[in-house]
């Protein structure tokens, strides 16, 4: 670890370069999170010289921005292997580090963690001070003002870093605001107002109450006010690349016993003048070209997300019924050319996947097609509203799993596997799924005709199947037979069907190939006739084993009491999937076709003899 306590302020500076020129060779070759990492590298370098990382928890918001603090924590070495199989993680990992407080790669958690470790070390009687590090997209999330609603009125001594890097949670008005902000982010602003507090005690009511009212109004033309009416003392804005104004912003701080935010203003991408700005797409990349900041991504067949965003907009276009949201995600979830066309129709509503979900209800009740659309790891966050406000109301919201499946470098915080599993278990829902562009296109019909709650998902990247003409239209707990076969049969459902086609064509005899469509319902009467017919069963979905597909059927058989069949599921075992590129962790996981084939053939002759 670097111990840069007795650094001068040019050291630090120094250093503060060095870690961006780290971050830009690495990023450029391995793809990863750009923009934010680079503008928060010198708050990061500031907390790591004011607060003592061995002892003071430091915990990390969603934590894509924490590449400084892995860099800074003995991993300058491996920083070479960020996001590849094997290699460090993208985001804050404790089994990593032990300087890794906490895992985190959803976002909004940190200030209620920060609550839980200051209540540990009161608890255990330590000088110790949890450091909260969270941006200002994550305070748009009620979980953040839950948290800071009992710090306020527990008064534990907690740092909290808001890295505002877009100015959404207030911008400074004027010379004037700008004068007063520094001031009060000075010491001898805070060791004043702290003095004028104790005297107030002992003022009579009527002269305390006139001094309140002109810090009141001394603090509106701040943006504190939120905080210091919740009880939390606030400091800033500050300058979040001035490292010895952060310093010592962040010593005061230290040293006041009590909850405090400091707002510090950044700018993202700082230190590559291609990326700066709020320029959306430099948020996340994939490798690029570090003179001309040019992509390196090879043009590929189209996404999921491609097909499903130019079929929204075709379906807004013929019929203004259709509405949508989508949390803080338009661009990921290809929600950005229908929000541009028809704004007043779709929303983006910030990281507030609960907000999402239940504010859905109501249009569908009013007779609007809600299209819900959010990645299958972040509808996690709104799951009690998927079931109190959509469910149970059995009102017609469809749900656009964006991302099922392995997504690759994110690893285990974005894997989109419980999706089938959570959604599964509730009363009023329908699930099915499309395995290529026509079908996909098909089912987005069939959820706009749709009354009740449903959600159908789809991978990122491109459909593993190649697209097909005869596709029958959606119907409602049916299956599609894509092949006719001898002795197997392989069922697969969503993406897993373009996993079950290129397993069969890989062995010797054909065998039938089921297109599900459907998980629930399930279609009965199909499986029934083909469980005559076919006695060796292998299920294909990118989804966790237990609750999914396999689950689904075996529930099946056992009702109908098929004991004769023999079921097989290659759908994830009951584990978090690690971060790499997805063919690597397939491979990892025994699930790439020629794997598969080789367990078909293994198990059938097993059943053999």
């Amino acid at each position: 670890m670097t111990d840069i306590s007795t650094y001068s302020s040019e050291e630090l500076n120094a250093l503060a370069e060095k870690i961006r020129k780290k971050i830009l060779a690495t990023v450029s070759k391995t793809g990863g999170h750009l923009s934010s990492t680079m503008g928060a590298v010198d708050l990061i370098v500031a907390m790591h010289k004011v607060f003592d990382v061995r002892k003071d928890p430091f915990i990390f918001d969603v934590s894509h921005q924490a590449y400084a603090h892995k860099l800074l924590t003995g991993r300058w070495e491996k920083f070479d292997t960020l996001r590849k199989f094997g290699g460090i993680c993208g985001y804050t990992k404790p089994q990593e580090s032990e300087y890794d407080y906490y895992v985190a790669g959803h976002s909004s958690t940190s200030i209620s963690l920060a609550v839980g470790a200051a209540k540990a070390i009161a608890l255990k009687g330590e000088d110790r001070i949890p450091v909260a590090f969270i941006g200002d997209g994550s305070m748009s999330a009620g979980m953040v003002y839950e948290a800071l609603n009992e710090l306020g009125d527990r008064k534990y001594p907690v740092v909290i870093i808001l890295n505002d890097n877009e100015m959404s949670i207030a911008k400074p008005i004027g010379a004037i605001s700008k004068l007063l902000s520094q001031t009060m982010a000075g010491s001898f602003y805070q060791k004043f107002k702290g003095k004028v507090e104790k005297m107030l005690d002992h003022f009579p009511d009527s002269a305390s109450y006139m001094a309140k009212r002109f810090e009141d109004s001394f603090k509106l033309i701040t943006p504190g006010i939120l905080f210091e009416e919740m009880g939390i003392e606030y400091i800033g804005p500050v300058d979040g690349h001035n490292i010895d104004s952060l310093i010592e912003t962040m010593e005061v701080a230290k040293t006041l016993g009590k909850p405090v935010i400091i707002h510090a203003q950044t700018t993202k991408g700082k230190g590559y003048e291609i990326a700066e700005g709020t320029k959306e797409h430099w948020h996340g990349v994939s490798a690029f070209n570090l003179e001309t900041g040019v992509s390196e991504k090879k043009a590929g067949p189209k996404t999921a997300t491609a097909v499903f965003s130019e079929t929204l907009v075709k379906m807004a276009e013929e019929d203004e019924k259709i509405v949508g949201v989508t949390a803080a995600m338009p661009s990921g979830t290809g929600m950005s050319a229908v929000i541009e066309k028809y704004p007043e129709r779709f929303w983006d509503v910030a990281i507030a996947e609960q907000h999402a979900v239940t504010s859905m209800g109501p249009l569908a009740k009013e007779g609007f097609k809600p299209f819900c659309t959010i990645y299958s790891t972040f509808l996690q966050r709104g799951y009690d509203q998927v079931i109190h406000d959509i469910a149970l109301m059995d009102l017609g919201v469809a749900f656009a799993l964006d991302r099922a499946g392995i997504v690759g470098e994110d690893g285990e915080t974005h894997q989109g596997v419980f999706d089938i599993s959570y959604l599964r278990a509730i009363p009023n829902m329908t699930l099915f799924a499309p395995y290529n562009e026509t079908t996909m296109k098909l089912c987005m019909a069939f959820a706009k005709e749709f009354d009740h709650p449903c959600a159908f998902r789809y991978p990122r990247g491109a459909f593993l199947a190649n697209d097909r003409s005869d596709e029958p239209a959606f119907e409602l707990g049916r299956s599609n037979l894509l092949q006719e076969g001898e002795e197997i049969l392989l069922i697969g459902y969503g993406n897993g069907v373009g996993r079950a086609l290129k397993v069969a064509e890989l062995l010797e005899k054909t065998p039938a190939v089921l297109d599900l469509r459907f998980v629930k319902p399930l279609d009965e009467e199909m499986l029934e006739a083909l469980g005559k017919q076919y006695k060796q069963w292998y299920i294909f979905s990118d989804s966790a084993k237990q609750g999914g597909v396999g689950s689904a059927i075996l529930e099946l058989l056992s009702r109908k009491q098929m004991q004769d069949i023999a079921l097989t599921s290659f759908e994830y075992d009951d584990m978090f999937i690690t971060h790499g590129n997805t063919k690597l962790v397939e491979e990892s996981l025994g699930l790439l076709p020629e794997q598969l084939a080789a367990r078909v053939k293994q198990k059938n002759k097993k059943q053999k003899s």
